[in-house]
């Protein structure tokens, strides 16, 4: 019984009054689900058919897709059930073919507010496979290795049972038991001394590595072709993606008695689909294609478009010949169904089980056909009527006449607001200015000092409960659309006047919230901004929010598609503000170019107050430096950092790395003496000491940054200053570089800062110099990745570390060659003149005279010295160095 018949059975003392959560067959809609799993689960079954084929075409999506309030979610939920319960049922539909055998559905609610993330999906997916009563083993060995690397000290199992939504899935308490079956296994398979505890931390390194000596000797990861591959790879998010391929190959490998058919739904995609990157989407996919035997049932607003070729690169499978039953035309199941409109079958059915007396339909047939009639088959207005019809028999004691339904949908929403209690109206109306809500903002927006009318809204069946959303309440978007446009008719309806005040309380009450929480910060500044644009509020609290949003380097998108900027008029400042902040979060994903074009039409503009225009001025200056832009970027942070506002410190850190860049080490020297704390001051002076060869103190400086960081909850700067550590550590301590690069990776994997990303990669380069085996192409890989985000100053240490790699491997021409390309490709003037110079210094020469000189902070032979000595220090521990030129 939904929170909508418990009201209604609180409603009246006749206890022969029944409303119940009646669902409209939908028999079509049950008949595709069913004929799409017997055609999957048949293919499954021929002989020929193979979990670890990347290229045939995927045929195990099927799609129902159409309007808000058509009854999607409810299906979704419908199907559900009725799957895990396996039996057909009266008024429902016929049970599950015998011939398909067992199967196991989980349904994944992706709505924006919902909560659900990425990896949260992935575990749902596993916590269904739980209920098999068996471990996965290579999945769960690939499992245990991210979770140690991303939750380091956060047991699983309490993870899952604070989260609601997966403590309340049926596999949630046998997972933690099968993952350390699992891991015991793995343990006595590859002979590894002691218990479970060893295939954890340092220990699971030596379990990769065993494994990829002895896979084929242990049965369980026999023939899992990439398994070994997989477990090696970085375990960060996008490793995790891959990790499906796994849970695949467990799957399709449990013993024939026992093995089950996985359903996954996923709901709400619509909140996927149209988010600016496609990036969750991309993973999203990414998990279907590499789990063929599992039927994926998708329901949203949109048509998916997987099939559309002109999305290659932003999905890694993108047309016709990769989801050939996804086109339009399609007839063979599973495929993309539009969910129509209700029957007038089933609307009168609907009606006659709704609301019963005494086991009779308390509506008589006029009504029911006349609420048909004006419903168009759409069961939001079917329930709307039915709570209404019910309110007022309460009150008369006898049905309502048939003709008080004869009414459009606008005009039910205009006669169930009339119902409603004249306070409990006033806080409908203001929370239609908002996407989710409390009960005390709600009651804030509307300018009430007590929460009682809040509270009876959200009893109401048009208002949405989310427990795991940042504001847990949020009105259906039709009757949001329906309260705005009714109020111009009703006979207490608001002025202009009254919905702006509305909107200003509205405003005020979303950024009184505490914010420290980063969902909800991410939902008020998108509130925020959306009312802030709509009533031309100043932005006010929303400056702070959004210093605060760039300050953690986590990249959520921000833009609300009501404040998308538009060609024909000029920028408001929230759509300018959001426009900044998306462009921001976007850098992390996109080349820097076109961030860059994105800020310079901000500034251009002017829309943005004073006070904030120096956030796109500070990312637009460190764009150019990204891309290569000496001047323009020099040109920016001295603008930045002379107006003294709250990027001040970290403009003039950005001075100091140009200064650097271009080899003045004594002006950066005496610029980074007083940056202090804020300007992030002992991580800048680890990038000069690294660069004179002083790897100690470097390490040491990188050390105390990271550490401050930790130490004021500013995961992002830890996670930067970490990522330094590890690249300074790699050019002296090839195992300390290992622990540090480890340690740089797990606090990587709670933000987005794509510059940390490619360092890391490499400090995997330079660790690994002077090892020949396959160092030209990893290498090659990185400056690619790092040409495409434009990123120069990575592909510059990237032709650094090659340098390196042949001064330590193969003789002087090498060397010259190598340096060339140094020069070629990153060379500009002065900048990164002091890379080459240093290529000169390490292998004893002197520099030419045609090449721009460092001025350093020592003398040039102690410079000469420390990298000569690091490359003799690295030539004795690499058994592949050359021993001598």
């Amino acid at each position: 019984m939904g929170r909508s018949d418990l009201r209604a059975l609180f409603r009246s003392n006749d206890r022969e009054v029944k409303a119940v959560d009646y669902f409209a067959d939908r028999v079509d809609e049950w008949q595709s689900v069913a004929r799409g799993l017997s055609v999957l689960v048949d293919a499954t079954r021929e002989r020929g058919f193979d979990v670890q084929d990347l290229e045939a075409p995927r045929r195990n999506v099927l799609t129902f897709y159409g309007v808000g309030g058509i009854g999607k979610s409810t299906l979704s939920r419908q199907v559900t059930g009725h799957l895990r319960q396996g039996t057909g049922r009266r008024g429902h539909w016929p049970a599950v073919d015998l011939a398909t055998g067992p199967v196991v559905p989980v349904r994944i609610d992706l709505a924006r507010d919902s909560g659900t993330d990425f990896e949260s999906l992935v575990l749902a997916i596993r916590l269904a496979a739980a209920e098999l009563g068996r471990p996965m083993p290579t999945f769960d060995l690939a499992l245990q290795r991210y979770w140690e690397h991303n939750h380091p000290g956060e047991p699983l199992d309490e993870y899952i049972l604070r989260r609601t939504r997966l403590s309340g899935l049926p596999g949630a308490r046998n997972l933690p038991g099968q993952v350390q079956s699992a891991l015991a296994d793995v343990a006595q398979a590859v002979a590894l001394p002691g218990t479970v505890g060893n295939v954890v931390g340092q220990g699971l390194r030596m379990v990769v590595h065993a494994l990829r000596e002895r896979q084929h000797r242990v049965r369980a990861f026999a023939g899992c072709r990439r398994f070994a591959d997989l477990l090696e790879a970085t375990p960060d998010q996008d490793a995790l993606s891959f990790y499906p391929y796994l849970l695949a190959w467990d799957l399709a490998n449990v013993p024939r008695r026992q093995r089950a058919t996985l359903v996954v739904l996923l709901d709400t995609f619509e909140d996927v689909g149209d988010r600016i990157h496609r990036d969750l989407e991309r993973l999203v996919q990414r998990v279907v294609w590499l789990m063929p035997g599992t039927l994926f049932v998708i329901t949203g607003r949109n048509r998916l478009q997987w099939d559309d070729p002109r999305l290659e690169g932003q999905l890694d499978w993108a047309g016709d010949e990769f989801w050939p039953q996804l086109v339009g035309g399609a007839t063979q199941e599973p495929r993309q169904h539009t969910v129509g409109y209700l029957s007038a079958g089933d609307c009168e059915a609907y009606l006659s089980q709704r609301l019963t007396r005494d086991g009779r339909p308390m509506m008589d047939d006029a009504t029911r056909r006349l609420i048909t009639t004006n419903s168009h088959g759409l069961p939001l207005y079917l329930d709307l009527a039915a709570m209404r019809f019910l309110d007022l028999y309460r009150r008369r004691g006898h049905a309502p006449a048939a003709d008080e339904f004869n009414i459009g949908f606008p005009a039910l929403v205009a006669r169930t607001f009339r119902d409603l209690a004249p306070e409990t109206r006033r806080v409908l109306r203001s929370v239609s200015l908002l996407e989710t809500f409390s009960v005390p903002l709600a009651s804030a927006a509307a300018g009430l000092d007590h929460d009682a009318p809040a509270q009876d809204l959200t009893e109401r069946p048009f208002v949405d409960h989310d427990p795991d959303a940042p504001w847990p309440y949020r009105l259906h978007s039709l009757v949001r659309e329906a309260v705005r446009e009714m109020d111009s008719t009703s006979d207490d309806r608001w002025t202009e006047a009254d919905w702006r005040r509305a909107a200003r309380r509205a405003f005020d009450a979303v950024g009184q919230q505490d914010l420290s929480d980063r969902a909800r910060l991410v939902s008020a500044l998108r509130q925020g901004l959306t009312l802030s644009h709509e009533f031309d509020l100043p932005l006010g609290w929303l400056e702070d929010a959004a210093f605060q949003y760039v300050d953690d380097f986590v990249w959520e998108p921000i833009e609300p598609p009501s404040v998308a900027p538009s060609d024909d008029r000029p920028l408001t400042p929230a759509q300018a503000l959001a426009t900044v902040l998306s462009s921001i979060a976007q850098r992390q994903r996109h080349h820097r170019g076109q961030t860059a074009r994105r800020l310079r039409v901000v500034l251009d503009s002017g829309a943005l107050p004073e006070s904030l225009s120096e956030l796109p001025r500070y990312f637009l200056a460190e764009c150019d430096r990204d891309l290569g832009n000496f001047r323009a970027s020099l040109e920016g942070m001295h603008r930045v950092a002379d107006a003294g506002g709250r990027l001040s410190a970290t403009a003039r850190r950005g001075l100091v790395h140009l200064a650097r860049r271009t080899g003045d080490f004594p002006q950066a020297f005496q610029a980074a003496t007083r940056l202090g704390v804020e300007g992030r001051q002992d991580r800048v002076m680890g990038d000069l000491h690294w660069a004179h060869g002083s790897i100690a103190l470097a390490c040491a400086s990188y050390a105390s940054a990271r550490d401050q960081a930790l130490a004021a909850g500013q995961a992002g700067e830890a996670a930067l200053s970490q990522t330094c550590l590890a690249f300074a550590a790699a050019f002296q301590d090839r195992p300390r570089a290992a622990e540090q690069i480890d340690r740089a990776g797990e606090l990587l994997a709670g933000v987005a800062i794509r510059w940390a990303e490619v360092h890391l990669r490499v400090a995997a380069l330079v660790r690994d110099a002077g090892i020949a085996g396959g160092f030209p192409e990893r290498a090659e890989a990185v400056a690619t990745e790092a040409r495409e985000a434009g990123l120069t100053s990575s592909v510059a240490y990237v032709r650094f570390a090659e340098c390196l790699h042949v001064r330590l491997t193969e003789g002087r021409d090498a060397l010259t060659t190598a340096r060339e390309r140094l020069t070629r490709e990153c060379v500009n003037g002065t900048e990164f003149a002091y890379l080459v110079e240093l290529t000169h210094l390490m292998a004893g020469e002197e520099p030419p005279d045609s090449l721009p000189r460092a001025t350093w902070l020592d003398t040039v032979d102690q410079v000469r010295a420390r990298w000569a000595g690091l490359v003799e220090d690295r030539r004795r521990e690499s058994p592949t160095a050359r021993q001598g030129d």
